[in-house]
Parts: C-alpha cells; structure tokens; sequence
C-alpha cells in the first residue's frame, strides 16, 4: 500500500516481566483477560493506544473507554490497546531498566502508536498524565514532538475545560466519544495513506478545520493588564473560532459495549454495566456532567435487554449495573427494571442502580431490583441538607420525597443507605449543613420504625463542593478548605454526639485541601500548566489518592509559577468572576447558551427552581437547536439514524 506505514515497536516483554515479580498487585500488568483484543500489526493501518491516566483498578471498568476500545477494533482498518498508568512501585524499576509506558495487549511502548487516547474523568489525574507521556519517552510540551511522535487526544469531562493542559496535548474531543473516534481515525489513516503531507501540522491542520476538534496550537490567549483573559482567538483565518461538541443521536445503534474486557485484577467495580440512556434535563446547577451531555437520549427496552443478554454471556458476571447519570429517570424503568428480573429470576444475577435521584425511586422499583433476594446498598443522592440549599442548586426534591424513598426501599427488605451530600455550595450557612446530620438521623429512625430492628445503616457522604466550567456555577466562589473542613466537622459533631444513632451512621468525606486544587485546575487558563508541570517535576503523582496528595507541595509551586502573573491560587478558587469576563473555555461550546447560564446563576441566588424539560416545556437552554438534536423518549421510539459506515 502507497503512503507511510509506521514500524512495529518493539515488545517490552522480556524487560518487563522480570520487574513484575518485585512489585505490588503484578496480576495488574499482565493482560491477557476474556474479551482482550488482539489485532496484527500489520493488519492496521491506524493504531491506537487508549490510556487512562490512573490505576488499572480504576480505569479498566471505565464505561467509555471500554466502548472506544470496542468501537476503534471493530473496524478492519483500526486496532486499539489499553495502557494504564503504573504505581511508583513499578515507575521506579521501569525508569533504571528503560522500559517505556507500554500497552497490555502487546508490551509495547505507547510513544510507537499514531494516537494516544486519554480519557480525562478527573483533573486531579493531570500529573499522571505528564508522567505517562515522559515515561513513553515523549516530550510532555507538544510543540518539541516531531512528525513521528503519536497525537496525544484527550476527552471526557475534563475536556470541556482542557486548557490547564493545552500546551501537553495535541488535539481535544468534546462530547461523546464513538463518532468522534471514527472520524479522527479516518482522517488521520487518510493522511497516512497520502505520505504525511505537511508532517505533524498537516495533520492537525485537517483536524482544526472541521470545527469539531480542538487544536490548542492553533489559538492564541491574550490577557487584559488586571489578569483576566482578553480574547482567545485562532492564530489563523482558517481556523474556526469556536469549536463544537459531538452529540451521539439513536443510541440503539451503538449497543455498546457488547463483550467488556473481563479483569484478572481487582477494579473498582465488578459489574456488566449498560448505559441505559445518555444525558440530563433535570438541569442540576452544579453538575457539569448533567449541562454538557443535554439533551436526554434513551436506549429502548429491548436493546437495553439484548445488551445484558449478550454482556453477561460474554463475561460471566453476575451483576447487571443500569447506567446513567439518574437511572430510575427513563421513561420505562420500571419495564426495564421488571422484564430483567423476570429474564434472571432464580439465578445469582442481581440488578443494581449505582446512584438514583430521590424522587425516583418507587415501590415498583424496589421490589424488582429486590426480587431475586440479592441486594446491594440503596445509594440516593439528596446533594444538599436543607430544603433551601436544594432549591439553591436545582435539586428539586423535598424531604418528603427522600423519606418516601427510604420507606419504599425498607419496606422491601433494604437494610443499608447512602446518601451524597455536598457542602460549602453557594450562600450556604452552617445551618443547611447541620441539616444533613438532620436527615441522616430521620432515615435511621424510618427503617428502624420499619424493620423493627435496629440493624439500620446509613453512610453520608460528603464532598466539598468545585464550580466547573459549562455550569451556572462558573461564575461562583469555591469555599475554602478551613470552610469546608468546619463544616463537614459540623456534620461528624452532630452525629457522634448523638448517642442514638451515632453506631449507625458512618460519616465519609473529602477533605477542603484536594477539592481547591481541583478548583484550580476545573477553571485555570493556560497559566495553570505551569503549576501542573512543576508539580510532576516535583514528584507530584496519583493526586486523587489520599496516600499521594501533597497540598503543601500544589500550593507551593502555584505560588511559585503564578506570581510573575500577579495572580494566585485563590484568584481561580474563591474569586467570584463578573458576567463579562472572558472564561478560559468560551470558546468551547458545549451547546448551552452563556446567557441562560448566567440567568440560571443568578436564579441560584434567588432560590428560584427550573422545570426537568424532559417532561415541561423547552427551558431555551440552547442545546437542541444549535446542534439540530432533540430528546430522545423510548416511549416515543427512537429518531431514524444508523451507524455510518466506516470506510
């Protein structure tokens, strides 16, 4: 075939394995598991490398790598393998042998792929990231990679806000994932296919151009002489100004994943998850997950029954986790729900719903995920303690709906609940916080009322709350760590001292400490890369883990790398940005109009709730039309659309 075919790497494997033995959890490392793919090299012409930038404990079960994994090595053009990042345990044997960043299917160093695929779930994982790449043997600043270095392509939510990390990337995705895989890769085999015109920037040159994905390179960050940005503009007049998300229509065409990789190691969640629809409308100002996937788009019953059928074949599993971002809210949860259980009645099965709204879940529901006797913790997310602090964020659930909730579930034989909680939320006061401990004690005291025992769990879990781009809340002051820490103690105090429930109420929470360096990175400009780069070069690693997070060492170098700005750590944490201001990602448009987010800010502040537009009227949120979408209802049957064939 015409065109630059890149060289096999070589396998790892003989300098690999012998390391293995002096390391913790090797098992991790190996590969080899049920439904791994293996492809020849030459039986490819684009070859991915998918990295997760965190344990494979964590990022084996994660849902959207397992689905590009699926979707890049369905096509016979196209092979995709999996990378991880290792524990310093293994870095350090790694760093003295010269073994580079390798992927588990084949021992081979990720710096030898065309594409390196990051999928970005936290942005406490961006030292990680660094480390990756240096441990590849790459440069970490993308302008010193030559033509044959790989395009590092980053998505997931971290994306809609990449620009902490725009100078170590090639190319950012925003949105869903499958036909934005498949186009990158054709793109990127065409210019294979014709000789790499224009090396590296030939490449990146086509990808800018369709305005769908996002080439930091190619634009410019001007700042105002207060610090605040100016203008983000493209660095040329053929580059799109802004750049548009993908929005994924007619999910049953896209059943996957069909048969995920089955791990030999220990992950964070053993279960064949299938999402059952993608998106949110219940417009929870907080949560930047639920703004930047509008609009809802269901799967139908019978391809959400047709994909458990064939993922449980295909791995054994034996719990069946019915994903989305409020699973009890499809319009046809309860035939979900009832014809899973009929299909697994007498067998170890079990169906579980990882989180679900409050005002969701029913009798109905219960005893179907109840039925064939296995039950896992009812996990309910109320966010906030006081009535007020839900309005504040859009929750729209009253206390009266949890504790229906918690009656339907004790009622059918649950024994343990979870509840989610957030604090330090915008024009909360101690009051709203002592209100979860509140709470916690009344859903004790219903299932003892209930069970007539009082072997009632209840965990709380309480996390400091981060403003995130694309959210009514981008223009919010994050509390401080010594808030959140005072008022997550205000929850403990009250519970331990109750000697009522105190034994039955467990109390987890996040310290304030790591939340403001997400804060830093959630709604940092460019300038935010020094301070990442001089935290790695510092040793800064696995930042997400309590055991490896060193605050003294962030604030230092934030200190440090932002005082030739005159800026500072809380300039991007507790500062509150006006309207007007110029934000790091206003040039990713994640569909939502920037002026109903401010109105949906100041309603916030007024306590004023919005409607779930899935079910009332078009809130005028933007989305639908600019992207020509629109809600997708199982009830009502799926919008006509297939999977365009890749060729």
């Amino acid at each position: 075939m015409s065109g630059y075919r890149r060289p096999e790497p070589a396998s790892q494997f003989e300098q690999l394995t012998p390391l293995l033995a002096q390391v913790s959890t090797p098992v991790q490392y190996v590969g080899g598991e049920i439904n791994a793919q293996h492809k020849a090299w030459d039986d490819a012409r684009v070859h991915w490398a998918l990295l997760f930038p965190d344990t494979y404990g964590v990022g084996q079960p994660n849902q959207g790598m397992a689905i590009l994994y699926e979707v890049l090595n369905e096509l016979d053009w196209a092979s995709a393998e999996r990378s991880f990042s290792v524990w310093p345990d293994l870095e350090r044997l790694m760093r003295a042998k010269g073994v580079g960043q390798f992927t588990l299917e084949s021992d081979r160093r990720v710096s030898g792929y065309d594409v390196i695929g990051v999928s970005l779930s936290t942005e406490l994982s961006y030292t990680n990231l660094l480390n990756a790449l240096d441990l590849a043997g790459l440069p970490i600043h993308a302008a010193e990679r030559d033509d044959d270095a790989p395009l590092v392509v980053v998505g997931g939510h971290c994306a809609f806000n990449p620009e902490p990390i725009a100078d170590f990337v090639d190319v950012v995705v925003l949105g869903d994932g499958e036909e934005a895989s498949l186009e990158l890769s054709r793109i990127v085999r065409d210019w294979l296919d014709e000789g790499r015109p224009g090396g590296r920037v030939g490449v990146l040159e086509r990808l800018a151009h369709t305005g769908m994905f996002y080439v930091p390179r190619f634009y410019q960050v001007d700042y105002a002489p207060d610090a605040t940005i100016s203008r983000i503009a493209p660095v040329r007049a053929d580059i799109p100004a802004t750049i548009n998300r993908w929005v994924l229509t007619g999910l049953d065409d896209w059943p996957y994943p069909k048969a995920p990789v089955v791990p030999m190691a220990e992950t964070v969640h053993e279960r064949y998850s299938v999402e059952i629809f993608r998106g949110c409308t219940r417009g929870c100002r907080f949560c930047q997950a639920g703004m930047i996937t509008r609009p809802v788009r269901e799967r139908s019953v019978q391809t959400i029954e047709s994909m458990v059928d064939r993922g449980l074949a295909a791995t054994g599993l034996e719990e069946v986790g019915l994903l989305s971002l409020s699973s009890a809210d499809h319009s046809e949860i309860d035939q979900i729900a009832g014809g899973l259980a009929d299909r697994y009645a007498g067998t170890n099965t079990s169906l579980s719903l990882p989180s679900t709204r409050v005002d969701a879940f029913n009798v109905q529901l219960a005893q179907e995920l109840s039925r064939n006797g296995r039950r896992t913790g009812l996990t309910i997310a109320p966010e906030a303690g006081s009535e007020r602090m839900r309005a504040v964020i859009n929750k729209n659930v009253s206390e009266a709906d949890l504790m229906a909730t918690v009656t339907a579930a004790f009622e059918q034989g649950w024994r343990s609940v979870k509840m989610y909680f957030m604090c330090g939320l915008p024009t909360e006061t101690d009051d709203d916080v002592a209100a979860i401990a509140r709470l916690a004690k009344q859903v004790v005291a219903r299932g003892r009322e209930i069970s007539g025992s009082r072997d009632i769990r209840c965990t709380v879990s309480i996390g400091g709350f981060v403003p995130k781009s694309h959210t009514p809340f981008e223009w919010a002051p994050q509390a401080t760590p010594e808030v959140i820490d005072h008022r997550i103690a205000i929850v403990k105090d009250a519970i331990r001292e109750d000697r009522q429930f105190r034994k039955s109420i467990t109390v987890r929470y996040s310290a304030g400490e790591p939340g403001q360096v997400e804060g830093l990175l959630a709604r940092g400009d460019r300038r935010v890369g020094r301070v990442v780069e001089a935290v790695w070069r510092a040793g800064g690693r696995f930042d997400g883990w309590s055991e490896y997070f060193d605050y003294e060492l962030w604030t230092r170098c934030a200190a440090e790398q932002l005082a030739p700005f005159g800026i500072d750590l809380e300039w991007f944490t507790t500062r509150e940005r006006p309207q007007v201001e110029v934000l790091a990602w206003d040039h990713l448009d994640s569909g939502l109009d920037r002026t109903w987010l401010w109105d949906e800010y100041r309603s916030a502040i007024a306590g004023d709730q919005l409607a779930d537009c899935r079910w009332d009227d078009c809130n005028d949120c933007g989305v639908c039309p600019l992207f020509g979408v629109d809600i997708e209802l199982a009830t009502e049957g799926q919008r006509p659309s297939s999977q365009q064939a890749a060729s």
